[in-house]
C-alpha cells in the first residue's frame, strides 16, 4: 500500500513537470523579468561623500522623479530614500548600478564589496560607467518617456542576449570574477550622456578597481572579437571604405618560453558588405588587393591595441593565464605585469572574407 501510494505521488509529480515543459531544479527568472526596475546612479559628492540618484517610483504608473542625496555610505543612501519616499525602495529591486566616470577612475572597490555582500541584490546586476551628466538625461527625459528605468535595463539586456559584439555587457559577478582574479582585470562598458542622448561610447579598462582608460570605435570593435563571443555584427573600416558584416574570429595566442614575446594568430571570417573605395571588386585581383589592405590595416590597429593595454598596465584578455603551466610555480601578479608591460607583440590575420555579390535570386 505505501509503494502504491508513492507511486502515484512520483506519477503526479512527472505529469506536472511534463506539463510545464522543463524541470523544477532549472533556475527560472520569470518573476526577476516583471519585478520592478530600479538603479542607482552614483557619483562624487565632493569632501569624500557620494551622490546617488535613482528614479522613484519604479514600474508604477505614476509619475515619476528624480531622486539625488550627498551620503557618506551607500546603505545611508538607501535608508534616506525610503524616509523621503512614501513606497519603500527594495534593494533586490535594483537591476544596475551606473557609476560615473569621475568616481570610476577614484576606485569602485567599496561600492562592489557593499553589492557582494547584500543577499538581497542579484549578481546579475548590470554595471557601466558613464561619462557626462546623466542626472540631466534624466530628467530631460521623464516626459517622453516615463518608463526610462526599464528601458534602460531592457536594452543591456537585448544587447547581452541577442547582439554579442555590439557592445561591452558586464554584470557584477563577472566583474567581480575578474577583479579578484591572478591574472586579468575587469572591464565595464562606457555610456556618454547629455541632456538628449544616452549612447554607448565603448570599453573601460580597470587597472585593480580604478579606471585606466577607455577604448572606443575601431579599439572597441576589435576587442569585441578577442573577448566577446569572438563575434561582430558590422566591422566598419572608414579609413578603407569598407563595412565587413557577420565577423567571426577564432583567436590563438602563445608566449614563448622565457614570456618575452606574444605570437597572437586571428582566423577571420565575414562578407564584404559595403566597399566605397576605387577599387572595381567584381575583379578577383581588386578583391585579393582590397583583403591584403584589410589584413594590414587590422594587424597595424591590433598591435597597437595590445600595447596600449601594455602602457596601461592592464590585462582585461587574461593573457597572464597563458604562463600558468602544471607542476610549476605560478608567477606572481607583480612578476607578470613586468613581463608583461615589456613583451613584443606579434599578430598575424588569416582572412576569409566572401565578396560583394548580389546574393538575392
Amino acid at each position: 500500500m505505501v509503494h502504491r501510494k508513492r507511486a502515484v505521488l512520483l506519477a503526479f509529480f512527472f505529469s506536472i513537470v511534463l506539463t510545464t515543459g522543463c524541470s523544477p531544479f532549472v533556475e527560472n527568472n520569470t518573476i526577476e523579468e516583471i519585478a520592478p526596475v530600479t538603479f542607482w546612479y552614483v557619483s562624487s559628492g565632493g569632501e569624500g561623500k557620494l551622490k546617488i540618484s535613482t528614479l522613484v517610483p519604479p514600474l508604477v504608473k505614476e509619475k515619476k522623479r528624480l531622486l539625488t542625496l550627498q551620503v557618506e555610505l551607500v546603505k545611508q543612501g538607501i535608508k534616506q530614500f525610503n524616509l523621503i519616499n512614501y513606497r519603500e525602495l527594495k534593494a533586490g529591486q535594483t537591476r544596475m548600478l551606473l557609476i560615473s566616470e569621475e568616481l570610476a577612475k577614484q576606485g569602485v572597490i567599496s561600492l562592489i564589496n557593499t553589492l557582494l555582500t547584500d543577499p538581497e541584490l542579484s549578481q546579475r546586476l548590470y554595471l557601466a560607467v558613464v561619462r557626462g551628466n546623466f542626472e540631466d538625461y534624466i530628467r530631460n527625459q521623464l516626459n517622453a518617456q516615463p518608463s526610462l528605468d526599464y528601458f534602460l535595463y531592457a536594452m543591456l539586456k537585448h544587447y547581452e542576449k541577442h547582439y554579442q559584439g555590439e557592445m561591452t555587457i558586464v554584470n557584477l559577478h563577472q566583474f567581480m570574477k575578474k577583479l579578484y582574479s591572478r591574472f586579468s582585470d575587469p572591464i565595464l562598458p562606457v555610456f556618454k550622456a547629455n541632456k538628449s542622448s544616452f549612447t554607448y561610447e565603448g570599453t573601460a579598462f580597470f587597472r585593480n578597481d580604478k579606471l585606466a582608460a577607455t577604448i572606443k570605435t575601431m579599439d572597441d570593435q576589435l576587442f569585441q572579437l578577442f573577448d566577446n563571443d569572438y563575434y561582430v555584427k558590422i566591422l566598419a573600416m572608414p579609413a578603407l571604405s569598407v563595412t565587413i558584416g557577420r565577423v567571426r574570429s577564432t583567436v590563438h595566442m602563445e608566449l614563448d618560453a622565457n614570456y618575452s614575446s606574444l605570437s597572437i594568430k586571428i582566423d577571420l571570417s565575414g562578407r564584404i558588405e559595403e566597399y566605397r573605395g576605387e577599387k572595381n571588386i567584381l575583379y578577383p585581383e581588386e578583391v585579393a588587393n582590397l583583403t591584403n589592405e584589410i589584413k594590414s590595416y587590422l594587424e597595424k590597429n591590433t598591435k597597437a591595441l595590445f600595447k596600449k593595454m601594455q602602457q596601461e598596465k592592464v590585462d582585461p584578455l587574461q593573457v597572464g593565464n597563458l604562463s600558468l603551466h602544471p607542476f610549476a610555480k605560478p608567477l606572481k601578479k607583480e612578476e607578470w605585469s613586468r613581463y608583461w608591460q615589456q613583451m613584443k607583440i606579434n599578430v598575424d590575420y588569416q582572412l576569409h572574407l566572401q565578396p560583394l555579390i548580389n546574393i538575392k535570386k
